[in-house]
């Protein structure tokens, strides 16, 4: 029941770090899709991982065409976005045996052409307040993430 957490072209350095962390704590691998803005021998990056950095599963891709031949043997794959009309609530993120939840840059999210090509495997999360565009990267993986492990009703 595996996990994959991808972040295409994340911006942020501390983002990554944070998200990597989460997906240790929770079992999951990180995929990060290139372009990065940052590079992975930044001492940032290494610093919001704290000492767990080296423990993450990490897999880098060379672009989105590259990783989208393998996301049909990684699980069933979710893509957030604040433009989703389904909230994650929704979504069987923990029917699946693997899943594979899908975050786009910070100051962009993902990409118009995955918007059309995956549009039914969109979802989001709920944002009360209309003086908030987005959640931050980090904080949005740990709750898809934790999402889903409380779906399958994982305890530990």
């Amino acid at each position: 029941m595996a996990i994959h957490v991808v972040l295409v072209h994340p911006e942020i350095h501390w983002n990554t770090g944070n998200a990597g962390r989460t997906c240790l704590a929770a079992g999951a691998t990180l995929h990060l899709i290139e372009p990065l803005g940052f590079s992975l021998d930044e001492r940032e990056v290494k610093r919001a991982g704290l000492d767990y950095w080296e423990h993450v599963d990490l897999r880098v891709w060379p672009n989105w065409a590259a990783f989208q031949g393998e996301l049909p043997s990684l699980g069933e794959p979710f893509f957030f976005s604040t433009k989703a009309t389904r909230l994650l609530w929704d979504a069987p993120l923990g029917a699946a045996s693997d899943v594979v939840l899908v975050f786009g840059r910070e100051t962009g999210g993902l990409p118009a052409d995955l918007h059309e090509r995956y549009h039914d495997r969109f979802v989001g999360m709920p944002i009360l307040s209309p003086r908030v565009r987005s959640l931050n990267l980090s904080s949005s993986v740990a709750v898809a993430v934790y999402e889903t492990l409380r779906q399958r009703g994982t305890a530990q």
